[in-house]
């Protein structure tokens, strides 16, 4: 009878032992994953205050999931009594880490007037933002486009409010002579660049500024970021990936960014390309031949002709065995990592959907039939066009 309780008792302990383990792997998901705040808000943490209060006070405006994960997390860190005062900006999807690193680190600036540069794949968009103090949240005051719109005297006047606060965001996927062309576009930074950074060296993210910052070591800063990025792709990936290095595997990535219209679809398209390279298929992929044409200096803005298809570029993956010489643009952390651990299916094709997205397919007799409903799409486009926004 004894010998049957041990058994039990042990049983119980294993199974115990294994709960407890997931839910620090969950905890540990909430902690470090994205969070749920979907606009920006300043969190105020008073001269005094615990972060009992503070995480209070994040799960009352929606920054956190749980105050008691927050807090948690927190002491498993040995933060907690690291908390500083002062009004720290959170920004949307902020996870739990972030946040606690930014109320510990201190240093914050006021966060009531913001100012964000968008560096996209074909222009510089400046939009200038203040906390609404009814709501604690960011409203938009202005936002205008450099290169094709007068400054706005909204902006003149908060750029040189003390106080405001300056963030520069990169879209992903743009290419390294966009960024340096948005970067020169930025009134409030200084220095020449001499040179334009190897094509997918930086690193698609947001990043904080003042004024009188350096153009060159922000690019600095951004290749940091992206080596960091690409060392961690490259230790976690799939051993199997037909990619030898982790340039190539950078290549791959960007390969993914630019043919992805559906986040979601990151793996499935990472899935098509490594199976098109384990079966010696070309890539035959249409923004390489793109990148053939414009070396990633502006944007296409036509079609492709069917001479550049045939053209015999370094890039043109409809002509050439294998990954390009070169990336074709700078991929973001989500193409990297759908690069190193791609889904497992048995895709060689894919073609629009007429919804963003793409649709899949495993043999040609599949895909040709997905092309027959693409065209018809297209067809209904043209035939009956989508109403202005002007």
């Amino acid at each position: 009878m004894w010998r049957h309780i041990a058994s039990n008792a042990v049983t119980m302990l294993i199974v115990a032992l294994f709960m407890l383990g997931g839910l620090i792997v969950w905890g540990k998901s909430q902690y470090e994953g994205p969070g749920p705040l979907t606009e920006a808000i300043c969190l105020e943490v008073p001269s005094g205050s615990t972060m009992r209060r503070v995480s209070q006070s994040l799960q009352e405006q929606g920054a956190v999931s749980s105050a008691l994960i927050f807090r948690v997390g927190v002491d498993y860190a040995e933060k907690t009594g690291e908390l500083k005062a002062g009004n720290f900006l959170v920004e949307p999807g902020a996870s739990m880490q972030q946040i606690a690193d930014a109320v510990t680190r201190g240093g914050a600036s006021t966060c009531g007037t913001e100012v964000v540069y968008r560096i996209g794949v074909n222009r510089l968009s400046v939009q200038v933002r203040e906390l609404d103090p009814t709501t604690n949240r960011f409203e938009e005051l202005v936002a205008f486009t450099p290169a094709e719109e007068a400054v706005p005297a909204e902006y003149n006047d908060r750029k040189e409010k003390t106080g405001t606060r300056f963030r520069i965001a990169l879209a992903e996927g743009v290419t390294s002579w966009q960024i340096v062309e948005g970067l020169k576009a930025i009134d409030v930074m200084q220095g020449e660049i001499a040179e334009v950074p190897p094509e997918g060296a930086l690193a698609p993210d947001s990043y904080e500024v003042a004024p009188g910052d350096s153009r060159l070591d922000l690019l600095v800063r951004m290749q940091q970021a992206q080596e960091e990025r690409v060392a961690q792709a490259w230790q976690n990936r799939a051993q199997d990936l037909p990619v030898e290095t982790p340039e190539e595997l950078l290549i791959l990535a960007s390969i993914i960014e630019k043919e992805t219209g559906v986040a979601e679809e990151r793996g499935q398209v990472a899935s098509v390309f490594v199976n098109r390279l384990n079966r010696g298929m070309r890539l035959q992929t249409d923004p390489t031949v793109i990148y053939g044409v414009t070396k990633g200096q502006g944007v296409l803005g036509r079609g492709l002709r069917q001479s550049e298809l045939r053209a015999a570029t370094p890039w043109n993956t409809y002509v050439i065995e294998g990954l390009p010489p070169t990336p074709i643009a700078n991929p973001g952390l989500a193409s990297l990592e759908a690069a190193a651990q791609p889904l497992e299916t048995d895709y060689v094709f894919f073609v629009a959907d007429g919804t963003g997205g793409h649709a899949f397919a495993r043999t040609l007799e599949e895909h040709n039939r997905n092309v027959a409903e693409w065209r018809k799409i297209e067809a209904e486009q043209a035939t009956n066009p989508a109403p202005s926004d002007n």
